[in-house]
């Protein structure tokens, strides 16, 4: 069985010390960025705009989304489910004959367990439950709240009786977030009660809790965000800062959260077609990347920008804390932007740099100040650095001094517990020679270009840890509308008969290895080569074995068109246009009794064998770049465009030269070794700005921005809590 997330970090160090494979060179690092733009000066915290106010969104065309949503969305009552109880009460505070039942709300909502992974996901929901809820809901259900808020474990460096295991996953960057605000709204709302674990107050967890939120929001103001572009995990940035800014009463944090869930849902807006989130993503399952439909921010980019005719589908925390706020709109430039139907170049830098494969040294230095060290656990573990060698002590430490050994969640790191006690020099050494898989979980400093039109788009992360296995990454995709998408993966391990589209175990999800990708506007090339060989013992082959072909999800029954032709698959939804090129030869799947093919009623499964070594070649286009033609002919043009000059693929023992002309772009030239460039001349691949767009410019490191769309703006200041719209 396919290791989780979890388990697949921690694993990777357990491995380690057992097998030593060759070809691990160091990777390349791009320069650290010095600040050189000043955020717009607008003065510190203010009151937030009230919604109507110029600037903001259209407030009746907002509330009439927001009846759409509830109407939906309670239909029927779950009553153990946080999010239908949640969005329920939303209603019956908007909508006074709102007839529900909150009789059926009881106590069994809130999990005895205090200890199991997510928890902190349901304590938010409480926050809102709480406080919506009160004279409404039983009052044993509120006095339940108010025990799993006093009786929670906030910290994972927080005292746990003997005995005890805690299974909660308190470090990745939303689950940092979510603990802070479960944890500083809590005490807040119970501030003279004493709660269970630590003995403090809830006025003491209030304030104790009070700069981690503040380092938090300033790390997404420098950094944007490590989990970059994600379809599952944005909306637990946004949910638990919707949350914070609504019952939080610090001027300073309600402030600095607001302008960091416009940093949120910028980068939504301005990453979507059709209300897909359909890019590069740095953490993303195989069902929400095979259907934009099911993405966790979805419902949420209808009900902000309206761009999409798709139905709403159900409760969601995302609409319901938008719906259920009074203080926080959306400004009116973030919806243009989402909203605007000129062709757009989006590059952005995420992250901090971390390289797995950097040169040893018994005293590292991490980026910006940043020390390997326990005091920045929190901060390296957000970004998957458990098994980076550079964090290996502070990871051994912590694991040993907090009992973390013992959780289900490190059960699989528990057979390097033998390390604590020893010099964990030797294990590093080990784990950086075993960097292309030992570190997949490191998510690292990443560069994002997007390619957007009204009709197709098109994303990558470009040069990102090439051949190095990354767990949840999404290298690129083309997308067309949410269901007509496109992308190539190369897969952990083979298919495994399931009959729910749900299950996988690295066929679809992650990536064994990282392809070297570079983008220009609407063409990439994508050059897989795996830095390390596939494990074949009994401990390693199992965790990090791999499959020796590459493939690609291009589901025939969502376009309106397919044509293969000359190597290309090509495929047109609307008036949008993907063409797919493989270097090894590619065949359609047929999927067998018992293998569940997503409701796809035609082939989907485009898999190249021959080799875990491989070049996809991804054009994208639209019937706009051929005035003079429509329809089919439009369409043809584009076929014969595309399939005119053949890619040229050198290979030179282990390396790989791929000369392809694009018919709008020019001809890209890219290697395995070397550089990239653009008819014969050089560009730099990694050199983006924290984000470039039509809308804005903003250079890496800056604490703000500037944002123009339709004639509306927002202006930015995180680090102070300044925001002014217009």
């Amino acid at each position: 069985m396919r290791a989780t997330r979890r388990q697949f970090l921690f694993a990777s160090a357990a491995g380690a010390g057992a097998v030593w494979l060759p070809g691990c060179a160091p990777g390349e690092v791009p320069p650290v960025p010095s600040p050189t733009c000043a955020a717009p000066t607008i003065g510190g915290p203010a009151p937030l705009p009230a919604p109507g106010s110029v600037g903001l969104i259209d407030e009746l065309a907002f509330q009439q989304r927001a009846d759409a949503y509830l109407t939906v969305a309670t239909q029927s009552l779950q009553p153990t489910s946080g999010a239908s109880v949640a969005t329920h009460l939303v209603r019956a505070q908007r909508e006074p004959g709102f007839v529900w039942d909150p009789s059926a709300v009881t106590a069994a909502l809130v999990n005895p367990d205090p200890y199991y992974d997510t928890a902190d996901f349901d304590l938010m929901n409480y926050q809102w439950i709480l406080r919506l809820g009160a004279g409404t809901l039983p009052a044993a259900t509120i006095t339940a709240i108010e025990d799993a808020i006093a009786g929670f474990r906030y910290r994972y460096d927080d005292p746990l009786p003997a005995g005890d295991v805690d299974n909660k996953w308190f470090w990745s960057e939303n689950h940092r977030m979510i603990f802070a605000v479960d944890e500083y709204l809590g005490g807040l709302a119970l501030p003279d009660r004493v709660f269970t674990y630590t003995g403090l107050t809830g006025a003491q967890h209030a304030a104790r809790t009070r700069q981690p939120l503040l380092d938090w929001l300033d790390e997404r103001a420098r950094f944007g965000f490590f989990e970059w572009h994600s379809n599952t995990y944005m909306k637990y940035d946004y949910a638990p800062l919707l949350t914070l800014v609504e019952f939080a009463d610090d001027p300073e944090i309600v402030s600095r959260a607001a302008a960091v869930i416009d940093l949120c849902f910028y980068d939504v807006a301005t990453h979507t077609i059709r209300g897909a989130y359909g890019v590069t993503h740095g953490r993303a399952y195989k069902v929400s990347k095979t259907n934009s439909l099911v993405e966790s921010s979805f419902q949420t980019a209808k009900l902000l920008f309206d761009t999409t005719d798709q139905p709403f589908n159900g409760p969601d925390i995302g609409p319901a804390f938008l719906i259920g706020s009074t203080k926080y709109r959306l400004p009116a430039a973030i919806q243009e932007a989402a909203r605007s139907d000129e062709a757009a170049t989006i590059r952005e830098r995420h992250g901090v740099v971390l390289d797995p494969h950097e040169e040893f040294s018994l005293d590292p230095q991490g980026a910006y100040g940043y020390e390997y060290n326990a005091a920045n656990l929190p901060f390296w573990w957000s970004q998957g650095a458990l098994t980076a060698w550079q964090m290996v002590p502070a990871t051994l430490d912590a694991a040993k001094r907090w009992q973390l050994f013992d959780s289900e969640l490190f059960q699989k790191f528990s057979a390097v517990k033998q390390f604590a006690d020893l010099n964990p020099g030797i294990l590093q050494v080990v784990i950086r020679e075993l960097a292309p898989f030992a570190a997949a979980g490191v998510l690292g400093e990443a560069h994002t270009y997007t390619w957007r039109s009204p009709d197709v788009m098109l994303s990558s992360v470009v040069d990102h840890r090439f051949g190095d296995a990354m767990e949840q990454v999404h290298a690129w995709q083309a997308t067309l509308d949410p269901e007509a998408l496109v992308f190539t993966t190369h897969p952990s391990n083979d298919l495994r008969p399931s009959a729910d589209w749900g299950n996988d175990n690295g066929y679809w999800t992650g990536t064994a290895s990282m392809p070297r990708t570079a983008q220009v506007g609407r063409a990439a090339v994508h050059i897989y080569r795996p830095r390390y060989a596939s494990p074949t013992d009994d401990l390693l082959g199992p965790l990090f074995g791999y499959e020796h072909f590459t493939h690609a999800f291009f589901p025939q029954d969502r376009f309106d068109e397919i044509v293969e032709q000359d190597g290309w698959v090509i495929g047109r939804k609307g008036e949008g246009y993907v063409a797919l090129w493989s270097e090894r030869p590619a065949h359609w799947r047929a999927y067998a009794p018992g293998e569940s093919t997503g409701g796809h009623t035609l082939p989907f499964d485009l898999v190249a064998p021959g080799g875990a070594d491989n070049v996809w070649i991804c054009e994208v286009g639209r019937a706009a770049d051929h005035p003079a033609l429509s329809g089919s002919a439009a369409f043809g043009a584009f076929v014969a465009a595309v399939t005119a000059a053949a890619p040229v693929v050198v290979r030179t023992g282990p390396e790989i030269d791929v000369t392809y002309t694009s018919p709008i772009e020019g001809t890209l030239r890219l290697g395995t070794q070397g550089g990239f460039s653009l008819d014969g001349t050089a560009r730099p691949l990694r050199d983006h700005p924290r984000h470039s767009s039509p809308w804005a410019e903003q250079c890496a490191l800056g604490k703000g921005m500037d944002i123009s769309a339709g004639g509306s703006r927002l202006e930015l200041n995180v680090g102070t809590g300044g925001r002014r719209v217009s």
